[in-house]
């Protein structure tokens, strides 16, 4: 990738020392950071995070079942226990790829899964990737600030949903598990241009049947590119002075309270 490149790219490459915190942590900062995809024949495909899980090591005091480093290190999720910052791509239903981001420390397995964009480059590349015809075109300079679910329109069924995005930016298993997303040579990046979220709400996981009541779904409130909105229901709004383990499915409104 030469210099020019680069420098299309939008904001600045993130750091891995971003990443070496507990996932709870880089998930609710994650939201906001754009996750850049550049093709094989150079074409840009970048969007907005809206809407992240966090997924505990198996050194955490509280259990995360649901986690897949939960048994300890695998050939399948060593990359979870690597260096933070790395893509953990794995395929599930036999259909879909996901993607995780890996957190903390070498050897303590945390991860943060992403689960859903608001595009911003590369849109009618996004619709062919997933077997969409005559997709709207689509400018960023068009629209202002974050998507609600008017403008958001056809956009959200792009990258709603870790398969959907994963399928979007053309992300495998095979191609990406283990990128490095804080190299600047990595076809696939994770960069900051210093949008922040905003209003964030944390509700439980959705879509898992173990530990399914720890709050560590995050979201940008009023995106209408997330996805399960009809989940959001018990949502809370997230106090950063909260350590977020502490609650429970049944006190997530009281949470939103004593912001």
């Amino acid at each position: 990738m030469g210099r020019r490149e680069k420098d299309e790219l939008p904001g600045r490459l993130m750091k891995r020392v971003f990443f070496e915190a507990p996932p709870e942590r880089v998930a609710r900062l994650l939201l906001g950071k754009i996750l850049v995809r550049r093709t094989k024949e150079r074409k840009l495909l970048a969007g907005r995070i809206v809407e992240v899980e966090a997924y505990l090591g198996p050194h955490r005091q509280t259990a995360d079942p649901a986690a897949h480093s939960h048994r300890g290190p695998t050939p399948r999720n060593q990359v979870l226990f690597g260096p933070a910052g790395h893509a953990y791509v794995y395929f599930i239903y036999g259909m879909y790829f996901c993607m995780n981001v890996s957190c903390e420390r070498v050897g303590h397995g945390g991860g943060v899964l992403v689960r859903a964009l608001e595009p911003v480059a590369g849109v009618e590349q996004m619709a062919r990737n997933r077997g969409f015809k005559g997709f709207p075109p689509f400018s960023p300079k068009t629209r202002k600030g974050w998507g609600t679910d008017e403008e958001c329109g056809k956009l959200r069924e792009l990258t709603s949903g870790p398969g959907r995005l994963c399928q979007a930016l053309g992300i495998t298993r095979r191609e990406d598990n283990g990128l490095d997303l804080t190299d600047p040579e990595s076809p696939l990046q994770l960069r900051d241009d210093g949008v922040r979220a905003g209003r964030v709400l944390v509700t439980p996981r959705i879509g898992i049947r173990h530990a399914s009541d720890l709050p560590l779904r995050f979201i940008v409130a009023g995106n209408g590119c997330v996805s399960g909105p009809k989940s959001m229901g018990r949502a809370g709004i997230f106090s950063h002075s909260q350590s977020v383990i502490e609650l429970n499915s049944n006190n997530l409104t009281e949470s939103a309270q004593k912001r």
